[in-house]
């Protein structure tokens, strides 16, 4: 064996069991990952009037994600209506503070039709994050013989 080569062998077995520094390797890039959102309709299809559950769901990256931290809300129902909500929060502290993973809201749809529900999460008028689903109703038979 040369000596170049004995030296890149050598070198190669140091890296595979030299420890990863502190803070690197998969399990911190994963919290450094921004969160994404889920949002789902429950349920999605049915006959009008129609109360729709819908629920949100934070998926991914770290716990204190500052983005995250405290948003205000808010839901665009996709029928001409919207809702907005937010929190008074203690101040961010990174480390400590921990993000709201959740939110769920009911709503009723009234009239037949497609409908495209949007949840945004914002930092003041900035957009943080978005989701969004389709709720779909159908005509009612509420009425007809009755």
């Amino acid at each position: 064996m040369t000596d170049l080569r004995r030296a890149l062998c050598t070198l190669l077995a140091i890296a595979a069991v030299a420890p990863l520094p502190a803070g690197a390797g998969p399990q911190r890039d994963a919290e450094d990952q921004r969160p994404s959102l889920s949002l789902r309709a429950t349920p999605p299809v049915g006959f009008a009037p129609l109360r729709v559950r819908l629920s949100v769901d934070v998926r991914g990256g770290a716990d204190d994600h500052a983005d995250f931290y405290c948003p205000s809300i808010e839901w665009e129902w996709g029928d001409g209506t919207s809702s907005q909500s937010s929190s008074d929060c203690e101040p961010y502290v990174a480390g400590k503070s921990t993000i709201q993973r959740r939110w769920s809201a009911e709503h009723v749809f009234p009239q037949e039709g497609g409908y495209r529900v949007v949840f945004r999460i914002k930092q003041k008028t900035r957009q943080i994050a978005a989701a969004n689903a389709t709720v779909q109703v159908r005509s009612g038979l509420r009425g007809e013989g009755e």
